[in-house]
């Protein structure tokens, strides 16, 4: 089995050593070149044709942001970011997935992080991941146009009687981008999303989908109501669910970081498994992109109660990991590529 070629973008000369020394610990990956900023870095992604780059967020003469669109747009590449855990970098590291990069790696204690094997299991992993993205369907990735709706206004302000719940990972923000700015400030449902990625990056998504968004966007906050046309992400650190309160039957948010040993926090299973049990036949629940099964368990809780479900198809989705686990196990009523599920979840509605 042929290895995986890497090349590593970093500023810094200990990154530059250190990361190759990380990610050649496994057989299975070979780093084939480094380079010391953006510009060297997109010359040798031309010329040595690596599988997969790790791109450094900030760098000078040409940043990783820069770098990436070059890269996206002649030579196609499987990139991987490594962000500083700032929030500027955080903002820099959403554009990027937007303008294709497939996931991201950050840096534990900042641009030049000596405790970098701190994640070196988890950049092996997304390395070997990204080999499996289908890079002509991520270059074609391209926005629906905008579908109309109509609902009654009554459902404006008033406690979400129904709710669409929605799980992502890798690939997830640019399948939110496709989604959640179609959805009407009417539609007569709460929206709660789980997102793979740590904290501060979700409130910089949160503001980003609300810009590009008719409905409000934002972090769910403890106890926080869940309202029509109102998506709230879980933030990054905390399990999102949902619960009723005892006198009122209205549908709350609990944040937890129990249990702390989740492959995942937030878990799109914790999400779902409350959502059906709050919502039960009014739920939507969907399953977009992402490696690994998280979600499909949870799915299948919905639809057991009589919700509906959906599950990104391979045509369209960046990892058919998630999904796929729903699809084969037959929890999901539907299975559509990214463009077709704005308008079948205000279907289901």
């Amino acid at each position: 089995m042929d290895k995986i070629r890497v090349l590593v973008v970093d500023d810094s000369r200990f990154m530059r050593k250190n990361i190759p020394k990380l990610i050649e610990s496994t057989r299975e990956i070979e780093v084939i070149g480094v380079a010391e900023d953006g510009s060297d870095g997109v010359r040798k992604a031309e010329e040595l044709k690596p599988d997969v780059i790790t791109l450094d967020v900030e760098m000078p003469k040409m940043n990783g942001l820069a770098a990436l669109k070059y890269i996206m747009k002649n030579c196609p590449t499987a990139c991987i970011m490594l962000s500083a855990y700032t929030h500027a970098q955080a903002q820099e590291t959403i554009q990027a997935l937007e303008y294709g990069a497939i996931d991201y790696v950050h840096k534990p204690s900042g641009s030049i992080s000596l405790d970098i094997e701190k994640v070196s299991d988890e950049l092996i992993r997304k390395i070997k991941a990204a080999t499996g993205v289908n890079m002509r369907k991520l270059r074609a990735h391209v926005k629906a146009k905008i579908i109309k709706y109509r609902f009654p206004p009554a459902a404006a302000g008033l406690p979400a009687a129904k709710v669409v719940a929605i799980g992502t990972s890798t690939g997830g923000v640019r399948a939110l981008e496709e989604i959640i700015p179609q959805l009407s400030k009417e539609m007569p449902a709460g929206v709660l999303i789980a997102q793979h990625m740590p904290k501060t990056f979700t409130s910089v998504l949160a503001t980003y989908l609300n810009s590009k968004s008719g409905i409000k966007v934002k972090e769910a906050e403890r106890g926080e109501l869940i309202r029509p046309g109102v998506a709230l992400l879980a933030p990054g650190g905390y399990h999102l669910s949902v619960t009723r309160r005892q006198q009122t039957q209205e549908a709350t948010c609990l944040l937890s970081q129990e249990p702390k040993d989740a492959l995942y926090i937030p878990c799109i299973d914790i999400l779902m498994e409350s959502v059906a049990k709050a919502y039960a036949h009014n739920a939507v629940g969907i399953l977009l992109t992402g490696m690994g099964d998280d979600g499909a368990t949870g799915l299948g809780k919905i639809k057991q109660k009589g919700g509906r479900t959906i599950a990104e198809s391979e045509s369209s989705a960046i990892i058919y990991g998630m999904p796929r686990a729903a699809a084969e196990s037959g929890v999901a009523d539907r299975v559509l590529p990214l463009t077709n599920i704005p308008r079948a979840i205000m279907g289901m509605l």
